[in-house]
């Protein structure tokens, strides 16, 4: 793994900082299905895993990728797959299935404009409620989303944490410019990098229940082929995994799905705020427009102007607790995200009236600079 991840500068693009963490988090086997922007990750992967010991397959499409990552994982093997909104798109049943049976995964998503083929090489948000909502049913999604190469390569460790902890899939929701874009990062050294992985059972075989139903909500994971005897199926199942059409198991079932994030959520939310200690106008922004952001609140601050950043690293579950707090303290808050006003929606609900919210949208292939930003603070303040 050393030859993989240094301490020495390095320019580095954002899905190939992906791919690194996603090596470093111990990942040993790739499905997937080439597709812009996301192609890379897949590339780079192909040539690095055997490398270490690991799998690289490139399937006949996305819904096979999916399906292939899922049983690797059920084998035992921490499993990943990138894509784009159309890949996406189908993907979605089989990632259903990926909650119902608590196989942890990890799903990168590199956004493109949309709908249908849209713009292959430009870039969007526009997937961002996709990825709360994408497949059917009731069930509890996390979404991380990073701005800088450096983060690229952090959260996708942090998302294959997530994933191993609670077993669940965990989606990398990072956008066309950040995941082509090249920064100077210096890597940290295997050893200072916090892995988890999922949690074993400790009972004798003839004991064991693959969905046990515990305080925690979380169920230890023997791998297929370690002797313990399991059944998965995404049918609504008991906790040997076989279909219950039992009200209090099916209700127990889906409690625990929402139970193992709901009642996690200090552990999974993590929000990045700066300037944050005395401003009454916040910027709430993820990706690549957290970047342009960051340049307007500098313009901002040099004309005496009160505004901080809010960059929720956590895009799902949705950072309700922390909103509630920091709206308070606010007179305006202005949600800039390259679709047609998605985030904006969660903002408001959680606001109930504390302060004034304003969105800023774009949605036309190009990103929103600083000067946009810049403007729209003046116009409303």
């Amino acid at each position: 793994m050393s030859m993989m991840v240094d301490q020495k500068e390095r320019l580095l693009q954002g899905n190939q900082a992906c791919a690194e963490g996603a090596i470093a988090a111990g990942v040993r086997f790739f499905g997937g299905y080439p597709i812009t922007p996301s192609t890379e990750i897949a590339e780079y992967l192909a040539r690095q895993l055997p490398k270490v010991g690991g799998k690289f397959i490139q399937m006949e499409d996305e819904i096979a990728s999916i399906a292939a990552v899922i049983g690797a994982s059920v084998a035992g093997v921490k499993s990943m797959t990138a894509t784009s909104g159309p890949g996406f798109s189908l993907m979605q049943e089989n990632i259903g299935y990926a909650y119902m049976a608590e196989v942890p995964c990890v799903i990168v998503e590199v956004q493109r404009g949309g709908p249908s083929t849209g713009l292959p090489t430009k870039v969007s948000q526009s997937d961002t409620m996709q990825a709360r909502w994408g497949t059917h049913g009731d069930y509890q999604a996390i979404a991380l989303g990073p701005s800088s190469v450096r983060e690229c390569f952090d959260l996708t460790i942090r998302a294959f944490n997530l994933s191993e902890k609670y077993r669940t899939p965990v989606i990398v929701l990072m956008d066309e410019v950040v995941g082509h874009m090249r920064e100077k990062v210096s890597l940290p050294n295997p050893s200072e990098i916090k892995i988890i992985n999922r949690m074993k059972p400790t009972v004798p075989p003839e004991w064991y229940e693959h969905f046990e139903i515990n305080p925690h909500f979380v169920s230890p994971m023997a791998s297929f082929g370690e002797g313990y005897r399991f059944n998965i199926t995404g049918l609504t199942h008991d906790p040997f995994g076989f279909p219950t059409g039992r009200p209090e198991e099916i209700r127990e079932k889906l409690d625990k799905l929402k139970n193992k994030i709901t009642h996690n959520l200090n552990d999974i939310i993590e929000v990045k705020e700066e300037f944050m200690e005395d401003a009454d106008v916040a910027i709430f922004a993820y990706g690549n427009v957290a970047r342009a952001a960051r340049q307007a609140i500098r313009m901002a601050r040099e004309k005496r102007m009160k505004v901080g950043l809010i960059q929720p690293l956590t895009i799902w579950p949705f950072p309700d607790e922390y909103m509630e707090r920091i709206l308070e303290q606010l007179d305006l808050i202005i949600v800039a995200e390259l679709n047609q006003g998605q985030l904006i929606g969660e903002v408001n609900r959680v606001n109930r009236g504390k302060t004034r919210v304003r969105g800023l949208t774009r949605y036309d292939s190009e990103l929103i600079t600083p000067d946009q930003i810049f403007h729209k603070i003046r116009e409303e303040k």
